[in-house]
């Protein structure tokens, strides 16, 4: 547990502060709506359900203002820049955005669920059957020609319709949010999530129906429920009971949504003005293994390591932007991005680029970011494990190709004196648009004498025996470091960064499949001593 605590303490408390308000609103509104005075005759004709309709929506209203945030990402990158004075700890929440949209997706469709807007019985004697009038003074909205009929009020009111629309968006939503979905058939999980530009509309529009009634406050000044609900004969003869008055309460949940939808639409207006400007083409190049590399040029852009942007290309579609690590460094002119065939976007971007003549320009290409990561943080520490998977390495070039310049240039700023990169790949061919760089970066270190700076292992997951025979340098990528067959120990391997760094803080860095994050953030937690003069593993993950 204290291991645990050393990785995820502040997420806990971040949690738990989530959950507390959402139980602090479910039953500050319970209460309101279960003993409000003024709601009395509103509980005569429904009982607790009132009460357990409103808290719940009270809940939803509260998670419908938090859902846009976390995919802000120029706010989460200006917060990132706000916090780089402050301790990785809190710049590390930022990197799991993703997580808490998700938890509070899962809240809004727990609370969905739980609202069951009942439908109000026909009150005492009114001829008032219009119910398109917040004004009128009857308590039942459910009423057409005094005769209550609850279909025709689901299909034919502003609160009925919207209630309806809203729902089938939100199953929409969640069911094409399913990772087989995401990751088989992307463009259905883009296009049904846009869905919730008419979630939120419905959302807003849903209260003003003014379906929840309640007494007026003039009438409830002068009309004691707890005084007068026995006494219903006397109803305006007496001066204590005069006839009571309702009232249609206020539509709310645009108070709680209004802020995160400007923030929201500012996102895209800037988005869009970022699409608009132009972006060149230094070089396409196709690597092996079908991935793309991509060099780009745009005015005003400037990026650190790790860092990803999202592409847009209108040739295969207007609307559908694809996020990529940028494995270019910061030192270079230019900005690259390696794209692996990996769906039906990216292939029929390769089919294009591959259809183009020698040194002519590719399609028109829309860039959005850069946007920060938690690769960006690598330099924060003394040490640092860096962990590939496929594609996966890209950001870690990223990071490579800048210590090299850092190196080449005598940074005095760089802090990190050791690091660890493991790179994980099924087949061969996949380690050679990457051995150049580790080769230079080899040549590099042994010329300085800083052999030991830079420890790396590369993993063929899929064994072939062929490749095992002696040799002064790697048969599969022609480096010193031998490839190993089959997949890490990484019990071995965290043991032995612990043992050569006893007292170090250590920045653990994945880029690769969710199951392969479960497993290093354990062993993070395993070998991470609570000691604080011991080693210590932060793990880091990549979230798109």
């Amino acid at each position: 547990m204290g291991n645990w605590f050393v990785n995820n303490w502040f997420s806990a408390i971040i949690i738990s502060v989530w959950m507390g308000l959402n139980i602090f609103i479910f039953v500050w509104f319970y209460f309101t709506y279960e003993h409000g005075e003024r709601f009395y005759y509103t509980r005569h004709l429904l009982g607790s359900a009132l009460a357990w309709a409103r808290a719940p929506a009270a809940v939803l209203n509260f998670n419908c203002m938090l859902i846009l945030l976390p995919v802000c990402r120029n706010l989460l990158s200006l917060l990132r820049g706000s916090f780089v004075r402050c301790s990785r700890t809190m710049r590390k929440q930022l990197d799991k955005n993703l997580t808490f949209h998700k938890l509070v997706a899962y809240m809004i469709a727990l609370m969905t669920g739980e609202l069951m807007h009942p439908f109000l019985n026909q009150s005492h004697n009114s001829d008032r059957s219009d119910d398109s009038d917040h004004k009128t003074t009857y308590l039942n909205p459910i009423r057409k020609n005094n005769i209550q009929i609850p279909t025709y009020f689901v299909f034919t009111s502003i609160a009925g319709l919207t209630g309806v629309i809203i729902t089938l968006a939100l199953i929409l939503i969640i069911t094409s949010s399913m990772e087989v979905i995401r990751r088989n058939y992307f463009e259905v999980f883009w296009y049904t999530h846009h869905l919730f530009i008419i979630f939120f509309a419905g959302l807003v529009i849903h209260g003003i129906g003014y379906i929840v009634r309640r007494q007026g406050e003039d009438s409830y000044k002068k009309h004691k429920p707890l005084f007068c609900h026995n006494r219903t004969e006397d109803w305006g003869k007496i001066p204590e009971c005069p006839i009571p008055q309702f009232e249609g309460g206020p539509a709310q949940t645009w108070w709680y949504v209004i802020g995160p939808m400007v923030i929201y639409l500012c996102e895209r207006l800037l988005r869009f003005i970022r699409y608009m400007q132009n972006v060149q083409y230094r070089k396409i190049v196709m690597r092996p293994s079908k991935v793309l590399e991509l060099q780009l040029v745009k005015k005003g852009f400037k990026m650190d390591v790790g860092q990803y942007v999202f592409l847009n290309c209108p040739a295969i579609s207007q609307l559908e932007w694809h996020p990529f690590t940028m494995t270019s460094a910061p030192e270079e002119d230019f900005f690259s991005v390696h794209i692996r065939s990996a769906g039906d976007w990216t292939d029929k971007l390769i089919d294009i680029m591959e259809k183009l003549p020698e040194g002519a320009q590719g399609p028109k290409m829309g860039v959005d970011g850069p946007f920060g990561t938690a690769s960006e943080d690598v330099f924060d520490y003394e040490v640092s494990m860096l962990v590939g998977a496929g594609i996966g390495v890209t950001p870690f070039a990223s990071i490579l190709k800048s210590i090299w310049y850092k190196f080449k240039d005598n940074d005095p700023k760089l802090r990190t004196r050791k690091i660890y990169f493991y790179w994980l790949c099924r087949e061969t061919n996949a380690f050679e648009w990457f051995a150049d760089l580790l080769k230079a970066q080899e040549n590099e270190m042994e010329e300085r004498g800083m052999g030991d700076f830079l420890t790396y292992k590369l993993f063929l997951t899929g064994w072939d025996q062929s490749h095992v025979r002696v040799s002064e340098t790697d048969v599969v990528t022609g480096l010193k470091q031998k490839t190993h067959y089959g997949r890490p120990n990484w019990d071995k391997e965290f043991e032995q960064v612990r043992n050569e760094n006893p007292t170090s803080v250590v920045g653990t860095f994945l880029c690769g499949p969710e199951a392969l994050g479960k497993v290093l953030e354990k062993k993070c937690g395993k070998y991470s001593d609570v000691d604080p003069r011991k080693t210590k593993f932060y793990f880091n993950k990549e979230n798109f």
